[in-house]
């Protein structure tokens, strides 16, 4: 058992310029206030906004000293008073928007983003709302289950919205990164067709034994964007799961069906060509932006991932102690789905 004087072991980035910024240190424990739980962090996932704020590509302001990342899975400790939602002994996940339970997205979102404005996930104890969190699904391990909150549910969003994804539909992702995998998993669940692209030859096999249809290679192909409608019989793809950002928007527009729609969700690549207007217009496709989704729709992939028996794509495990190496190997792009710290022993 802890005691009073115990001080957990937590990561924060002094500076933000590079990831020699990451610095473990000791911390007094925090206690849970009415209303909150004390969570014991087990595993914590990174997503590519985590290299973002530390390269200078982050979209929002950033600050220094905080901890960060966003995703985690972990088990209730202790609760503070007025707690009914969770017990100790409860495992749990944190959602990404802490206050964003449903509907309008609130004025508080940029402020309450953990890592950039917040502290994040990179600690053994995090207090927080009985509100900020739901229950892990039970055939979820705790480092599985730390890749839903971000990249899980972004896919979902995705694949969801206005007009969700169902059988007799075709998805296009994009790589395979956290999000992509998920997307593919999702939409394959529900018995859409899937046609991904990667820059690698073992990668392409990787995308292809997880239910990829097709995948092209957009390395080798400029116009992969053509390739991808040529694959679909000069139709198109009902969804485009749109990670790479400006330098791929120009390929997707080319490569969604007449109605469909392009998710916008990320910005992996750096140039900026811009988007031709007439191209935007002409495709009569909706561009819908993610910013990743409420707990609500937490909630709801939830149930989802216990239904279909979806288990998260994990490339490699960390030690907390490794925390920089795990950060140095999703830059590395190396990875094929999620790269996850353990924090427990």
């Amino acid at each position: 058992m802890r005691t009073l004087e115990a001080r957990m072991k937590a990561y924060r980035f002094d500076h933000l310029d590079g990831l020699d910024g990451l610095r473990q240190r000791e911390e007094a424990d925090p206690a849970p206030q009415r209303g909150e739980v004390l969570v014991r962090v087990h595993a914590v996932s990174l997503n590519f906004r985590d290299l973002a704020m530390v390269r200078g590509r982050y979209p929002r302001r950033c600050l220094p000293g905080l901890i960060p990342t966003s995703d985690a899975a972990g088990e209730v400790v202790a609760v503070g008073s007025g707690v009914e939602a969770f017990a100790v002994g409860d495992r749990v996940m944190g959602a990404f928007h802490p206050r964003w339970f449903g509907g309008e997205m609130p004025s508080t979102i940029a402020r309450d983003s953990y890592g950039a404005e917040s502290d994040g996930w990179l600690c053994e104890l995090k207090a927080l709302s009985q509100e900020a969190l739901v229950r892990l699904p039970d055939a979820l391990s705790y480092e599985a289950g730390c890749t839903l909150p971000c990249a899980g549910l972004t896919a979902w969003t995705a694949l969801t919205g206005p007009t969700p994804i169902r059988a007799g539909h075709t998805v296009l992702v994009q790589g395979s990164g956290g999000v992509s995998i998920f997307a593919l998993q999702l939409a394959r669940a529900v018995g859409a067709t899937v046609i991904a692209t990667t820059s690698s030859a073992a990668k392409a096999e990787q995308l292809k034994a997880l239910g990829a249809a097709q995948v092209v290679n957009y390395a080798e192909d400029a116009a992969w964007g053509n390739s991808v409608r040529t694959l679909t019989g000069g139709r198109g793809v009902d969804r485009v799961v749109e990670v790479g950002g400006p330098g791929a928007i120009a390929q997707s527009l080319r490569a969604v069906a007449q109605g469909g729609e392009i998710a916008s969700i990320g910005f992996l690549s750096t140039e900026n060509p811009g988007i031709d207007f007439f191209q935007l217009k002409m495709s009569g496709a909706s561009f819908r932006n993610i910013t990743v989704g409420d707990r609500a729709g937490l909630l709801a992939l939830s149930r989802a991932v216990a239904a279909t028996g979806v288990q998260p794509m994990i490339d490699r495990v960390f030690g907390f102690d490794d925390a920089k190496a795990a950060f140095a190997h999703l830059e590395s792009g190396a990875h094929v789905g999620k790269v996850v710290i353990r924090v427990g022993g």
